[in-house]
């Protein structure tokens, strides 16, 4: 018999909010969290914004001396993981360590610290080099923390495939519970790369929003004015559990993870494969694992970047597995109002639609005011809609051809 898998707990640090409950109520009032970039000096760059998390103080959540051996995206993904667990009301104590564990998908890693560590090196030679460099700056040190932190002793691994890292990470939890071999995987994504060398790379290949508008419109997905995503960090965690052992503990239960699917391009370092064919095989993968048919999918939550291939091309994919039921779908894009965090995007993202699914509420597609007619479904531009939601899917699709899909749907006992 099949184990199945449900969503207990969730947590976030966004650009909209320091906690889950402040971001869900942003994003269904349509709030943005893009505004002037501060992590660099704009002069320098052609792009000017950025979905920065603010107010952030690692010191309200962490013992000091141990954030200062913390990067800011592990940082991130320890305090999303603290409230994931805490709103599971997961007794760690009351747990098998050897059959729970963590996996965090993280983009890039700590590019901040390696761009400093690099001035030091050059200014004072290998004597500059920290010894917590490699600890700080390794992308899998965010899932490392993560497990240290919490006592998991069971899977501890970090995906990094770009901009589908962190549902990739959720994906592979999924399995590892269904699969049998853990009960509990605390999983998601975290990003924090907004310095000199990641925000000037992503400016430098063109990828950025430079449009000349207030901050918090730049991101604006399937419009016709879109020029570019817009920069982000934070993260997104989700407690994942096998539903027996949530039972036997009256956990609370968002939704039950139903489905995944993983595919790759193999087309082009940063272009989407041709009408999505890709993206399109990752969504019919995800809903064969779930044993549904397309028309039971009621939202999508879409990868949405704000950019011109990649909105077109998820249209189209999106048009090529679900035929006439295209436009019976809501469709949003999270990235409007949160920026494209990278890594962090899929946990964020699955972390709405827990939200989305436990409210019968999606959020908007905020700043869709010139559609582009190549971009024809339902994106929810006028504002947050009640909806009956069943199954809802999120999308990820990130540089190098990687596109990861995973099928939630609404608990039914």
């Amino acid at each position: 018999m099949t184990r199945r898998v449900v969503v207990t707990g969730v947590g976030a640090l966004t650009p909209v909010g320091l906690n889950v409950a402040d971001t869900w109520k942003a994003l269904i009032e349509g709030r943005s969290g893009v505004a002037p970039v501060t992590a660099v000096d704009a002069e320098l760059y052609t792009s000017k914004v950025a979905a920065e998390v603010k107010g952030f103080d690692p010191n309200d959540y962490l013992d000091k001396k141990e954030a200062k051996r913390m990067a800011r995206f592990v940082q991130f993904a320890v305090v999303a993981s603290q409230q994931a667990i805490e709103d599971a009301k997961l007794d760690l104590e009351g747990v098998n360590a050897e059959r729970s564990g963590t996996i965090i998908g993280v983009g890039i890693g700590d590019i901040v610290l390696i761009e400093k560590a690099a001035i030091r090196f050059h200014e004072r030679g290998p004597r500059g080099i920290s010894p917590f460099f490699i600890p700080m700056v390794i992308a899998d040190m965010a899932s490392g923390q993560v497990s240290i932190n919490f006592n998991l002793k069971g899977p501890n691994f970090c995906t990094t495939s770009a901009c589908a890292s962190g549902t990739h990470a959720i994906g592979e939890s999924f399995n590892h519970i269904r699969e049998g071999r853990t009960e509990v995987m605390v999983c998601g994504g975290a990003e924090a790369a907004i310095g000199n060398l990641g925000f000037g790379g992503f400016c430098s290949m063109r990828a950025l929003s430079t449009r000349d508008c207030p901050p918090e419109e730049a991101s604006c997905p399937f419009d016709a004015h879109r020029d570019g995503f817009v920069m982000g960090e934070g993260a997104g965690v989700l407690v994942l559990e096998e539903l027996e052992h949530a039972r036997r503990r009256n956990a609370p239960i968002y939704c039950e993870l139903v489905g995944y699917g993983v595919t790759a391009d193999a087309y082009h370092i940063t272009a989407p494969a041709p009408a999505g064919e890709g993206a399109a095989r990752a969504m019919k993968m995800a809903i064969k694992d779930a044993g549904i048919e397309p028309g039971h999918v009621s939202y999508i939550n879409a990868h949405g970047t704000s950019t011109e291939l990649n909105d077109k091309n998820e249209t189209a994919a999106i048009r090529s597995v679900f035929g006439k039921h295209a436009d019976a779908i809501a469709v949003t894009s999270s990235k409007s109002m949160l920026g494209h965090g990278l890594g962090a995007a899929g946990g964020m993202e699955g972390v709405v639609c827990a939200m989305s699914i436990k409210e019968q509420m999606v959020h908007p597609t905020t700043n869709l005011l010139h559609p582009d007619p190549e971009c024809d479904l339902d994106y929810v531009p006028e504002g947050a809609r009640e909806l009956e939601l069943d199954v809802v899917l999120s999308n990820s699709l990130g540089f190098g051809g990687h596109n990861a899909v995973l099928a939630f749907r609404r608990f039914d006992g």
